[in-house]
């Protein structure tokens, strides 16, 4: 039974996420990844001598994408594919759309999910793309809210005039926040504790300058994932680059999955000249894919560093290593 450390970002100040589209501030990604926090904690780790090899850091621990809890509910991506669930009192017709929002899946739902159980729930647990537990479905469930907010851009040099732009900013509810699994040793865990607090101060996202993305951390909580006796497939908790030894049988069968692609600017960089370069970019497979497979999947660490002629051009790492659940196959596949 796979047990995991669990660490809270509480009391999140407005958040934007980049979605690594140039100028594209009127819209903000939903998912903080996995090799986005893993960046981000090895930039500060450097940056405050904490830590003196970013790729030797990156390879010491596996983290998961932050996903949202809300009091003491945790939710969970859903798996690729189509869900075995029921809704009480419905034909299969008359539920199927709202199935399909679902991206997220209270954690004793979620249990049931991967183990191969047929779940059946009541229509109000589906709140969106929440399914939540029963017994909250009556509850007012707000995880976060969006604002589009009008600024202006004015220019540092010339005679350029004042630009406006729309930005996207995300609220956290007082009860809710994100959250994230880490797979590491104890001394490890220490050091990443250490530098999430270090990350929270600065915080993380798009206007850091202006207060967005600080947090409190909260850690010593564990959690225990009851991965069935007869698993069949691995999911991923986390984005994930193959290893070319990964690659052999993983996408055998029929596996179900979705890629993206990462990369976006030096924003880490300490060398503020690099900033504003773009960085080499890859694709990775996506969080909740599913693959037809039990064995261990690793992933790797990749430089991204741009082709850049300048002697103090430095790597830029990006973890890909995956944080993994072994699960039974989904009944029906779409």
């Amino acid at each position: 039974m796979p047990k995991f450390r669990i660490i809270k970002l509480c009391n999140l100040s407005p958040i934007h996420i980049g979605t690594g589209k140039d100028d594209n501030y009127d819209v903000s990604a939903d998912e903080l990844h996995s090799d986005t926090m893993s960046s981000a904690l090895a930039a500060v780790g450097i940056n405050m001598g904490l830590c003196e090899d970013a790729e030797r850091f990156l390879n010491s621990f596996r983290i998961s994408s932050a996903f949202p809890y809300w009091n003491n509910y945790y939710f969970f991506p859903k798996p690729q594919g189509r869900l075995d669930v029921t809704v009480n009192g419905k034909e299969e017709h008359e539920y199927r759309k709202l199935l399909k929002k679902v991206k997220l899946i209270e954690h004793s739902l979620w249990v049931k999910l991967i183990q191969g159980k047929e779940l059946k729930v009541d229509e109000n647990q589906i709140k969106g793309s929440f399914l939540v537990p029963a017994g909250e479905e009556k509850e007012d469930i707000t995880i976060k809210s969006s604002q589009v907010v009008q600024r202006v851009s004015v220019p540092r040099f010339g005679d350029e005039d004042a630009a406006p732009f729309f930005f996207d900013w995300h609220y956290y509810d007082k009860q809710a926040g994100l959250y994230c699994l880490v797979d590491c040793d104890d001394e490890t865990f220490k050091t990443v504790k250490q530098l999430f607090e270090l990350l929270g101060e600065s915080g993380i996202g798009t206007d850091k300058s202006v207060g967005g993305g600080q947090f409190d951390v909260k850690a010593g909580e564990t959690l225990d994932i009851a991965e069935p006796a007869d698993a069949d497939t691995t999911m991923l908790l986390s984005l994930y680059i193959p290893s070319k030894e990964d690659f052999d049988g993983l996408l055998d069968g029929d596996p179900r999955y979705s890629l993206q692609l990462r990369g976006g600017y030096m924003a880490g960089s300490s060398n503020v000249n690099f900033r504003n370069l773009r960085k080499k970019s890859i694709y990775a497979f996506g969080v909740g894919s599913v693959f037809n497979t039990t064995k261990a999947i690793e992933g790797k660490v990749v430089d991204l560093r741009p082709e850049w002629n300048d002697a103090g051009m430095h790597p830029v790492y990006r973890s890909g290593r995956a944080l993994t659940i072994k699960i039974k196959k989904l009944v029906n596949h779409e």
